[in-house]
């Protein structure tokens, strides 16, 4: 009977753990994307979930590294939605339409996600040169943007002299700014870069742009 209560009260353990790590992490990226890096406290983490400081430091080593876990698995996301992403079946125009649909949705959706980068970014992106793990991960969607971009090239579609990452900073930007700088465009001009009603233009304006930039007749060197 003790042999096979033990396994269940180990997995229960496990399961455990790892809904409180996860549940850590939730509340941990919401504190660092409200307060910052410097501002976010592990006191206020640990008020707003069930465990203890300690139990936060046991687990993740102390405030440093907690910044680091959340940090891991807020690309972690993007990576895994970008490993998913399907366009083999595509033509070069409509697959690399699809890959900038991907990243305005995830950006959208994620505004935590935008926030904790330009946090990042303030601190020199020291968490991520130190994180062994987010230097693993790259990012799937170049390897998806090369072929894109060789299928383009060879069929004679895509004129343009870009190389995947130069292409994936264009997407990406778009994409930043319209959640990054909300605030502030709007205070400026008026316009809401998020609103509900002008979604749909924003989406397909920024895969206009990168199709128009990829296929545009360029002069000969």
């Amino acid at each position: 009977m003790t042999s096979v209560e033990e396994p269940a009260r180990t997995n229960g353990r496990i399961r455990d753990a790892a809904r409180t790590q996860a549940e850590i992490l939730d509340v941990a990226t919401q504190e660092f994307a409200r307060a910052g890096y410097d501002g976010a406290r592990v006191d206020e983490i640990a008020a707003r979930t069930r465990t203890t400081k300690r139990m936060i430091y046991y687990y993740f080593g102390g405030k440093e590294q907690l910044f680091t876990a959340v940090l891991e698995r807020a690309y972690s996301v993007i990576r895994e939605a970008e490993q998913q992403l399907d366009v083999e079946h595509l033509d070069p125009v409509a697959a690399i339409r699809r890959l900038a649909e991907l990243t305005f949705d995830h950006h959208e959706q994620h505004p935590d996600f935008i926030r904790l980068v330009s946090i990042e970014n303030i601190h020199g992106a020291e968490h991520i040169a130190a994180s062994e793990k987010l230097g693993r991960i790259g990012s799937p969607a170049l390897d998806v943007i090369r072929r894109i971009l060789e299928s383009g090239q060879e069929s004679g579609l895509f004129t343009a002299d870009v190389d995947a990452v130069d292409l994936h900073a264009m997407i990406s930007s778009y994409c930043f700014f319209r959640v990054s700088n909300r605030h502030t465009f709007g205070a400026l001009f008026g316009r809401d870069l998020v609103d509900p009603a002008r979604r749909e233009y924003y989406r397909t304006t920024l895969g206009d742009m990168v199709i128009a930039y990829l296929t545009a007749p360029r002069a000969e060197a």
